[in-house]
């Protein structure tokens, strides 16, 4: 986690115009997670769409509605991804404007046959909650594109931090919801978080010439190129941590979260816990570790080198 940029202080609910076509209202919904509150995107002129509603919050609701000019209305809603502080709102806002919703899918679209198995097998999710009555009323594919008046948006499946995460290109800008932030890295937290596809959404991104980030919590990210190198970076020495507390000898994801993190406070262990155990999965897939008995939460993981 870097640290968040002291100057993004939005007040609640105040429609903020970020360039031609473009505004940002962030909700009321500050917390450790969320940082200010959930940004909520107005893209458009005269047919709007709504970017992330947000959280179940009848004032976010009302604040959207209140930033519609005379002649305009909102046309399409769409969720980037079904964590309760993004979508919840899109059934109500669909309710009031008419307008249908667009998502990648369910709670648990796009989620890879290894963390299928490991919901199945008990494991839960944790950290910022899912929104489980999710359904959009259209979904969409990696590479469609949503049409408006006056503009258009390319959807890019971005699973990681959550199966049916999608990021939306804008010209050169892109929408990069939870996926890629400023103040902070994205949470990771099997079963609904995957590293291996975190790592390869982030090169996805990567491979494309973009001018600037609005991500779904903080402050647009103005050297995107720079950000992506970073967060794969902080990744990949995460993993070398890892790996060289396994050569010491076969261990639990807890055990290696308080060999690694030992200067973190116990109460923020179990979220590093689970981050080791997303990095142990990866590694797993890579052939570099191995678990023994079946791969799971309380499994030890040994070097296979």
């Amino acid at each position: 986690m870097t640290q968040p940029p002291d100057d993004f202080d939005p007040p609640p609910g105040q429609p903020v115009t970020l360039a031609p076509g473009l505004r940002r209202i962030v909700a009321p919904n500050p917390a450790p997670m969320t940082y200010r509150g959930t940004n909520t995107y107005l893209v458009g002129t005269g047919e709007l769409a709504v970017i992330d509603p947000g959280p179940d919050s009848p004032a976010h609701l009302e604040s959207i509605l209140a930033a519609l000019a005379p002649g305009q209305r909102i046309s399409h809603i769409i969720v980037t991804h079904s964590h309760l502080d993004h979508s919840p709102l899109a059934a109500l806002l669909a309710a009031r404007t008419g307008a249908p919703v667009y998502a990648f899918g369910g709670p648990h679209a796009g989620r890879s046959a290894v963390m299928q198995a490991l919901a199945a097998g008990g494991l839960s999710g944790g950290g910022e909650g899912i929104d489980l009555g999710f359904a959009p009323d259209i979904t969409l594919a990696d590479g469609a594109r949503i049409e408006g008046d006056g503009w258009e948006l390319e959807v890019i499946h971005t699973p990681g931090h959550l199966g049916n995460h999608i990021a939306l290109a804008w010209g050169a800008a892109c929408f990069t919801a939870d996926h890629v932030m400023g103040w902070a890295s994205s949470l990771v937290s099997p079963p609904d978080g995957d590293l291996t596809d975190f790592m390869a959404s982030c090169r996805k991104l990567r491979a494309r010439p973009w001018q600037v980030f609005h991500p779904g919590h903080g402050a647009p990210v103005t050297d995107p190129a720079a950000r992506l190198d970073w967060l794969i970076g902080h990744r990949l020495a995460r993993e070398s941590a890892i790996l060289a507390a396994l050569d010491a000898g076969p261990a639990t994801a807890r055990h290696l979260a308080e060999r690694i993190y030992s200067d973190t406070p116990a109460a923020l262990l179990p979220a590093a816990e689970r981050n080791v155990f997303a990095h142990l999965i990866d590694l797993t897939g890579k052939s570099e570790v191995a678990p023994e008995g079946p791969l799971a939460a309380t499994a030890r993981f040994a070097r296979t080198g």
